[in-house]
């Protein structure tokens, strides 16, 4: 497949734009039919492994933030569709499948076979990427059944959800005796919070209300229970409701689901620009580096950078209009990734599926000498693509509104070009002119631009179809 079918960004740093490319190319070898083992764009977007053709619903979920700018070469929607397929009569959806058999693979230290809860999350993006209203109505009834099943079976009289360490996917991290992560609790909130948005797309006001109020009781109780006023951080709970000790990544969560209030939100925001504990030099380590068990070799979820996590604390920091910092995180984050494509000693390198906390390179899975996976295309495209377009270029785009929003932090040469919006091919470029810094774009249809520059002007304007340009300092 041409990497001409894709949208095109521009951006100062070519290597931004090359890996960017890359990315797109490479992802062709990770749609796997699942009776052939053979690449197949039929097939499923899965990490290749000889011995398991294994689909995960967390890298299914997260996938669909990065597939859905494909301009369709890639459907975003296959992977979710499957996991729905296989929906069981009490509305359970298990964490993990195997592709040839169809059965659900089921670990003994989480019986229940439940991942994060975030199917409505990724729904509400598809939406507002794809504009498909029809499809949120046909799924909606899958979701809701699901979410029951989470309700019956995990929800505690404390009015907060218990489900093992195992359900989370942070396989090595250090979380004895957790009862109650936050992590599973805070993903719960924020499908609720999308379950309820899902409902205001259909006019169904009663459902939009259920999963409201779900959603504020969740909220109060995470705050309650799990916030920790002198460490200014989310922790998990015990069976007795304690909280532990340890600081790890998921304490993040909350803040993608709007959990904390202004202040709670400085406490743990000020945690990632801090050497003491998040503030590695490649953004963000799963655990804190004041963890007598964090490991500069990274060794999986005891200190390694993993792409998925990076994009759940960058959007979380976008919900406090943290917009330059979750940009500055984003660009060091992708810098190092670009080490590892690119590594200083000529050697031949790779998209890895984790990276280490303070210097270039694969973390360790564990504390041998085994390296994290390389060409891991099923999440690293949340940092090469979705953070390149959403973050570092800043483009937030929604259909069905016909709204572009465009913040710009500094003015640079960057932009995007032909990105398909539904049946729309858009262009929006920033250039340096003789009269200024300008603004070119090109459309087939009318619709909204809002451009923030600087946090100094902010304008929406109809841009109509054809090709127009304006100067900001017109503007």
């Amino acid at each position: 497949m041409s990497k001409k079918d894709f949208p095109k960004i521009h951006f100062y740093d070519q290597d931004f734009v090359d890996i960017y490319d890359k990315t797109w190319n490479w992802l062709s070898d990770s749609w796997i039919d699942p009776k052939t083992l053979a690449v197949s764009s039929d097939g499923y977007f899965i990490y290749p492994n000889e011995s398991q053709v294994v689909l995960n619903q967390a890298e299914s979920i997260f996938s669909t933030f990065f597939l859905v700018y494909s301009n369709k070469n890639y459907p975003a929607e296959t992977n979710l569709d499957f996991l729905y397929s296989k929906q069981e009569e009490n509305g359970a959806i298990r964490w993990k499948y195997d592709l040839k058999t169809g059965v659900p693979i089921i670990d003994s230290e989480n019986p229940e076979g439940v991942g994060l809860p975030l199917f409505a999350w990724a729904e509400f993006n598809l939406y507002h990427k794809l504009a498909n209203k029809r499809r949120v109505k046909e799924i909606m009834p899958v979701l809701q059944k699901y979410m029951d099943w989470i309700e019956a079976n995990f929800k505690r009289d404390n009015g907060l959800y218990a489900a093992p360490a195992k359900a989370c996917g942070m396989e090595n991290s250090p979380r004895p005796n957790v009862c109650y992560p936050v992590d599973f609790n805070a993903c719960i909130a924020i499908n609720a919070l999308n379950m309820s948005a899902l409902g205001d797309i259909l006019n169904d006001k009663e459902l939009s209300f259920q999963y409201k109020r779900m959603y504020f009781s969740l909220k109060t109780r995470i705050n309650s229970f799990m916030w920790n006023a002198e460490t200014g951080f989310y922790h998990d709970l015990a069976e007795d409701e304690s909280q532990l000790p340890q600081k790890t990544i998921a304490g993040f969560w909350p803040l993608l689901a709007e959990i904390p209030n202004a202040d709670k939100a400085d406490s743990l925001v000020a945690h990632l620009s801090n050497t003491a504990t998040f503030g590695t030099e490649h953004p963000f380590p799963t655990l804190s580096a004041d963890s007598a068990e964090f490991s500069e070799n990274g060794n999986a979820f005891c200190g390694a950078v993993y792409p998925a996590l990076n994009f759940m604390v960058i959007k979380g920091l976008e919900k406090y209009q943290r917009y330059d910092l979750a940009r500055e995180c984003a660009i060091r984050h992708l810098y190092f990734v670009l080490e590892g494509l690119q590594p200083a000693d000529g050697s031949k390198g790779d998209m890895y599926e984790a990276y280490l906390p303070n210097k270039e390179g694969p973390a360790k899975l564990a504390d041998s000498e085994t390296p994290a996976h390389k060409h891991y295309m099923v999440s690293i495209g949340l940092s090469t693509i979705a953070l390149m377009i959403e973050n570092v270029i800043g483009l937030s785009i929604s259909l069905p509104r016909k709204t572009v929003d465009w913040i710009i932090p500094n003015l640079e040469i960057m932009g995007i070009e032909k990105l398909s919006l539904k049946r729309n091919l858009i262009t929006i470029l920033s250039h340096k002119t003789p009269r200024g810094w300008g603004i070119q774009m090109e459309s087939e249809k009318l619709y909204y631009f809002t451009i923030n520059i600087l946090d100094q002007k902010k304008k929406t304007l109809p841009i109509p179809s054809g090709k127009c340009s304006m100067l900001i300092d017109k503007l």
